[in-house]
């Protein structure tokens, strides 16, 4: 075995939830099937007093059989055995852990304590995301704007062909406007309005639902995904005096 890939598999174990003397142990019985303490201890460098505790918690974890004989025999379990162990261990693990990040949350925050909170996002991909998930909670009304056409995924246009809301789509490129064609309900600014806005190169793109929540972003120096960034913000008063600024522009130059 090539060492890098025998370190890289030792790290991988490692980040599953086993000790540095487990991962050796463990990937030392792939190598030669089953074995003695002593075995194990010629092609790994773990201690063969640390070998012995090692498996002990190998075996508890039903990573490894062990034949209690004179020595003591170890076998590693079959491979998709073990994935399937690991893989329930970390769902576990991330299940609890979750429970009581469900729990924990805002516990010791006073219910009445008034927030303005502005957060940023960077990257398409989690920006995407962000739309996604605040247009999913609309009542009334959404209104989405950008001229990259790429930022109009399948999934952004699933999430307002859900919504039976009022759609208001604010884009001078024809191609995005095209594909909102499918939706049901989507209206956009006039010709002329669209024309009086221009080309920004900076601007990415914004999201404002129900008058009391805004995404904007703009593009950053560069060409890779993670180059546009954005901040959003959910009930406050920063997010409502901005959608109220930019309802009453929308307002004056909508045509229709």
């Amino acid at each position: 075995m090539d060492v890098t890939d025998h370190d890289d598999a030792v790290a991988a174990l490692k980040r599953l939830g086993l000790s540095s003397y487990e991962a050796k142990v463990f990937v030392a019985l792939q190598r030669i099937g089953r074995g003695t303490a002593r075995e194990i201890d010629d092609v790994t460098d773990v201690p063969r007093s640390q070998v012995y505790g090692a498996a002990e918690n190998l075996e508890k974890r039903g990573l490894i059989d062990v034949q209690r004989a004179e020595p003591i025999q170890y076998r590693a379990v079959d491979l998709d055995e073990a994935r399937r162990r690991l893989r329930a261990r970390i769902d576990d693990a991330e299940e609890r852990a979750f429970g009581y990040l469900e729990t924990a949350r805002n516990e010791l925050v006073e219910d009445d304590e008034a927030r303005e909170e502005v957060w940023t996002v960077t990257g398409r991909e989690a920006i995407t995301d962000r739309v996604i998930r605040l247009a999913s909670g609309a009542e009334h009304r959404v209104v989405f704007g950008t001229d990259d056409e790429r930022l109009v995924t399948d999934e952004v246009l699933a999430t307002l062909d859900d919504f039976s809301g009022t759609i208001i789509v604010v884009s001078t490129n024809p191609a995005v406007r095209e594909r909102f064609g499918g939706i049901g309900g989507v209206v956009t600014p006039s010709a002329t309005t669209l024309a009086e806005m221009g080309p920004d190169d900076r601007s990415s793109r914004i999201l404002i639902v129900d008058g009391d929540t805004v995404l904007m972003s703009v593009h950053g120096e560069g060409t890779g995904d993670c180059t546009e960034t954005a901040i959003w913000s959910a009930n406050t008063g920063f997010a409502s005096v901005f959608a109220g600024l930019f309802e009453e522009w929308l307002t004056e130059f909508f045509d229709g």
